[in-house]
């Protein structure tokens, strides 16, 4: 299927010819078994699928369910104070899998003080696959390939602590092959999308006619409480459900439409920051802190670093060190994890109007939804490279940044093929 070449015809150098008799005499070299094995060109999305859960809440009536789910009612001053943290999320709805009806039968889900870890998980493992097939299986359609022919599974995940895991029962309701070869993430924050793909571009760079489905699956009923503490809020305010899917394949062949290749990707850890961002299971489910005085001007502080340690070593200097003017060049995939932290970026850089509109409208239209977000914004950028009116057409070279624990950022070097409608490859200001 994927342009497979007799170990033969890769043994030989350029300008190179063996005999038969010569090859059934010789042995292979572990380089030359090596470079057999690995693909022929750079690792691209090849598809993309996302998917909610049916419930969705409309961010202005969010404040009133939550307190009275919770049975807070009482605590007018927090509950305004949660209403100005909704409207500052720029968000209007956010989407659940957990109803009113399943936090009236799990009361102990409102107080960290109670042992609530069993029944989150619980509802978790039973709903997260098939929320992270509906994204998958919107991805494999677009691909347009049997299920099978999926070599790798990658899936991340805040939301589960079982083996096996979400990946084994994914694999069965997507009906892949027996011999896939799965990898789990687990309690990646925010930045579980972007490693998942960076994870991806290795193993089909590495593995000829690899095909990699990643996908990244949500549910926040396990990260679920009530408002008695005050820092919790910024979490509740803020978070929604979701599963974003990818497929990444090298070397495609002609019926495969590459829609971006992944030139690069690359990780930093922001030195002394490891308290700012903090997530782990207790007994009363998925906690942590959000440090949002420390944590929103990060990526701002450090981004134009980041973007030039990922250009300047691909010889595309044009687009490095030179400020806001070069980055205006690129079309952008970013992590909306708060708007906050878009803005810092924004001012950094120096970016014109609307070039992070694609996380923006995530933000917008489905709130932070932790490591499945990038998805979303990959394919919402897509989807405004398709529009004539829009100001990113003529955009050739891209960046996806994915922000996490540590603090962590993920940064990916991203080139739209020619299969990308509304490419203008003259445009390109590499030149």
């Amino acid at each position: 299927m994927h342009g497979c070449i007799p170990m033969h015809a890769l043994l030989q150098g350029p300008g190179e010819e063996r005999t038969m008799a010569e090859r059934s005499t010789l042995q292979p070299t572990v380089h030359e078994i090596r470079r057999s094995q690995r693909a022929d060109g750079p690792a691209a999305i090849l598809a993309i699928g996302t998917a909610n859960p049916p419930n969705c809440v409309f961010q202005e009536e969010y404040p009133d369910l939550y307190f009275r789910v919770s049975k807070t009612q009482h605590l007018t001053e927090l509950k305004q104070k949660f209403k100005a943290m909704c409207e500052m999320t720029t968000t209007e709805k956010r989407y659940f899998h957990h109803t009113e009806q399943v936090l009236n039968d799990h009361p102990d889900f409102l107080c960290r003080g109670k042992p609530s870890l069993d029944a989150r998980l619980a509802i978790a493992a039973a709903a997260a696959p098939d929320l992270a097939a509906s994204a998958a299986a919107k991805a494999i359609a677009k691909w347009g390939h049997p299920a099978t022919d999926i070599t790798h599974l990658v899936v991340s995940t805040n939301s589960g602590a079982h083996a096996p895991a979400i990946d084994l029962r994914l694999a069965s309701l997507l009906g892949l092959s027996a011999s896939v070869r799965r990898t789990m993430l687990h309690l990646n924050g925010c930045s579980a999308g972007a490693a998942s793909i960076r994870l991806a571009k290795d193993m089909a760079e590495n593995n000829r006619g690899a095909r990699v489905l990643v996908v990244c699956v949500e549910l926040t009923v396990v990260a679920f409480r009530g408002p008695q503490e005050a820092h919790t809020l910024i979490g509740q305010a803020g978070f929604g459900d979701g599963a974003g899917a990818v497929i990444v394949g090298a070397a495609a062949p002609d019926d495969e439409r590459p829609l971006f290749e992944i030139v690069s990707a690359s990780q930093t850890v922001v030195p002394g920051t490891d308290g700012v961002l903090t997530m782990h299971l207790s007994e009363a489910g998925l906690d942590g802190h959000i440090f949002t005085r420390e944590l929103l001007p990060l990526a701002g502080k450090h981004i134009e670093q980041c973007l030039t340690d990922a250009f300047q070593p691909l010889g595309l200097g044009g687009m490095a060190g030179g400020g806001g003017a070069k980055w205006n060049g690129l079309f952008w995939v970013v992590h909306p994890g708060l708007r906050g932290i878009l803005d810092h970026i924004d001012g950094a850089l120096g970016l014109d109007p609307g070039k992070l509109a694609a996380s923006r409208t995530v933000l917008r239209e489905y709130g932070n939804m932790l490591g499945a977000t990038i998805i979303f914004v990959l394919d919402e950028q897509r989807r405004r490279m398709l529009e004539e009116d829009e100001g990113e057409t003529g955009a050739e070279w891209g960046v996806m940044m994915g922000f996490g624990p540590g603090f962590t950022i993920e940064t990916m070097v991203l080139h739209a093929t020619s299969c990308t409608p509304k490419i203008d490859k003259a445009s390109s200001s590499l030149s």
